[in-house]
This record gives structure tokens, C-alpha cells and sequence, in this order.
């Protein structure tokens, strides 16, 4: 029995987007957490941006991500994060 191809090949850029309300206890949060499971990431790669009434903060990093596992894990924290609204 033939399967199927697997969905993402690793290592492989990443795009992750982290939404809330904006303070610097989020970011400082959020970025602990990307960085606990992508330490090498490079400032070039984290992208921020204020909603248009500045209720909102969305945080997009892209990881060099080297598994699945990875992934997953990072975005289990993520959603356990206080502040942190959505993912994308």
C-alpha cells in the first residue's frame, strides 16, 4: 500500500502568526516561547503589526523548522500562552 506524501519537507520555512492584545509582557512571552523551540531565529524573520484601532498585535515569525514535532510542539505552547488570542 502506497502513502501518501508527506504534507511538508524538513527542513522548511515556517510561517507562524501569534495574535493579541498588544503590551510588551505578550511579546515578551510569545518570543520566549518561539525562541525555547527556534533559537536561531534571525530578526529579519519576526514581523509585527498594530490592528488598525490598536486593539490588536499580530507577531509573524517564519522558523526554519526541522520536524513536524517541531511544529507542533511550538504551536501547543503557543495556544497555552496567556494572551495569546489565535493562531494562524
Amino acid at each position: 500500500m502506497n502513502e501518501p506524501p508527506p504534507l511538508l519537507e524538513f527542513p522548511t520555512d515556517y510561517p507562524i502568526k501569534i495574535i493579541g492584545r498588544p503590551s510588551d509582557e505578550f511579546r515578551a512571552r510569545v518570543h520566549a516561547i518561539v525562541l525555547r523551540h527556534s533559537p536561531l531565529i534571525e530578526p529579519e524573520r519576526v514581523t509585527e503589526r498594530l490592528s488598525e484601532n490598536g486593539n490588536f498585535l499580530s507577531i509573524s515569525y517564519r522558523i526554519r523548522a526541522e520536524s513536524r514535532d517541531q511544529i507542533v510542539a511550538l504551536t501547543s505552547d503557543l495556544k497555552g500562552c496567556d494572551g495569546v488570542l489565535m493562531l494562524i
